[in-house]
């Protein structure tokens, strides 16, 4: 029996998880919620997202070569990275004082259509109120925090992968 740790478990790991919380994204809190993600929510989607393919690439095509998994297990780490700066500034905006909120701008729509890219980031990383609104818990924790917690756990993942990258089960 292989342990759960090896190099490819891992990686489907990181793919399941990607799976479940675009899934629990996208149907329960988008469908069924009815909730519509602030640009913060888009951001870390994406990040989500990277790091759900290249962990995909990484279990799919199995490489042996330690500099070939070392790039995919960076462009992972950095989707999972932006995902938990992103959840970060997030929950920070959540626990502002009233006072101190920005407040509700524009769409991102209408950003990415108006403004150039590097405005848009800086302009969402800005924040806005509508960012800021806690519009449902679970277990006493806002959605951002949820998220926070599960990228948290997604980047220790990635330091078990880096350790079977640079430390492999001998062959048996």
């Amino acid at each position: 029996m292989l342990p759960l740790t090896t190099y490819r478990n891992l990686q489907i790991f990181l793919v399941v998880m990607a799976v479940i919380g675009m899934s629990f994204a996208l149907f329960f809190l988008q469908r069924y919620m009815g909730f519509t993600p602030c640009p913060l929510c888009i951001f870390q989607r994406i990040g989500l997202i990277v790091m759900g393919v290249f962990a995909l690439m990484a279990a799919l095509f199995h490489p042996k070569s330690m500099a070939v998994r070392l790039v995919l297990w960076l462009g992972s780490l950095v989707g999972i990275g932006w995902s938990t700066v992103v959840a970060g500034r997030h929950v920070w905006l959540q626990h502002l004082p009233a006072d101190q909120v920005p407040s509700c701008g524009p769409g991102l729509d209408y950003w990415l259509d108006t403004l150039p890219i590097l405005q848009v980031f800086k302009e969402v990383f800005a924040g806005s109120g509508e960012c800021a609104a806690i519009d449902w818990t679970f277990m006493g924790l806002s959605i951002p925090e949820q998220s926070l917690i599960l990228f948290s756990l997604l980047l220790v993942v990635h330091g078990l992968v880096l350790w079977r990258i640079v430390r492999p089960i001998a062959s048996k």
